[in-house]
């Protein structure tokens, strides 16, 4: 399992910009869980993955991941253990790169590097099938650049990427915010597709409740660097986005006002 356990994190500590983003924070990810995480801006969402992810050190507390403590393990030694997508779709790939390059990088994550070829006949026959399950027509294109693909194309292959290794824990940081509703549609639907056929454990941050409530088996709700809501399984099925602005003014204390937490 994911386990974090009294987590805090606080930003500029001593000056005038201090910032508390994370507070005493604990939650458990079970195998097989694929948790949408919504709140306000400035709720603590990026953080939280920024610290799972190893971006920060957390100030206090532990993160487990299946049995090992990663609290303090740099970024790139996380690597082979987690999958990430970002936000912005060039954040994911090398763009001066081929298409069959940039998989064969996420193929060998956390592998040694040695100089030989590291693009094999039969290793592009298989990002050819690979390339083909996510319906873009792209597995024709495995030499073309990256760069020239548009931002939903090159957002389904860094999540294809991402799940390559079948991670133990997949990390999904608004990764459709930046496209337009048509692509990020389809983003979403390859999302629930990958993740439910390998079985990915996943958290996944969005703004919008529609999308939260769909997708995935458990929901959590932060503000102010806490988790105030956590829910899953039948309950989480019959929510409705009345419900989740119910939930975040009775533990708030205050309206849901925030724009980019209420698109419908």
């Amino acid at each position: 399992m994911l386990k974090i356990s009294h987590v805090s994190k606080t930003f500029n500590k001593g000056t005038v910009n201090e910032k508390k983003a994370i507070s005493d924070l604990n939650l458990h990810i079970e195998e097989g869980q694929f948790v949408t995480v919504i709140g306000g801006n400035g709720a603590g969402k990026s953080t939280l993955l920024n610290l799972i992810a190893g971006v920060y050190p957390p100030d206090c507390g532990h993160i487990v991941l299946n049995n090992t403590d990663v609290s303090l393990m740099p970024e790139h030694k996380r690597a082979k253990f987690i999958g990430r997508v970002f936000q912005d779709p060039l954040m994911g790939t090398a763009a001066d790169m081929e298409i069959g390059e940039n998989l064969a990088f996420a193929a060998r994550r956390g592998q040694g590097r040695t100089l030989r070829w590291g693009n094999t006949k039969s290793e592009q026959q298989k990002y050819r099938d690979q390339l083909a399950t996510l319906g873009l027509g792209l597995e024709t294109r495995l030499t073309s650049k990256v760069g020239l693909l548009s931002g939903g194309q090159r957002q389904a292959i860094t999540l294809l990427m991402a799940s390559l290794q079948k991670p133990d824990l997949l990390l999904l940081d608004e990764h459709t915010a930046a496209l337009d509703p048509l692509t990020a549609k389809k983003v979403l639907d390859l999302t629930e597709k990958i993740v439910s056929e390998n079985k990915l454990r996943t958290l996944m941050i969005t703004h919008n409740m529609n999308d939260a409530i769909r997708l995935g088996n458990r929901l959590i709700m932060m503000y102010n660097g806490k988790i105030i809501y956590d829910v899953s399984g039948d309950e989480k099925a019959l929510l409705t986005v009345e419900d989740l602005h119910n939930k975040f003014k009775e533990a708030a204390g205050t309206e849901f006002s925030d724009d980019r937490a209420v698109l419908i």
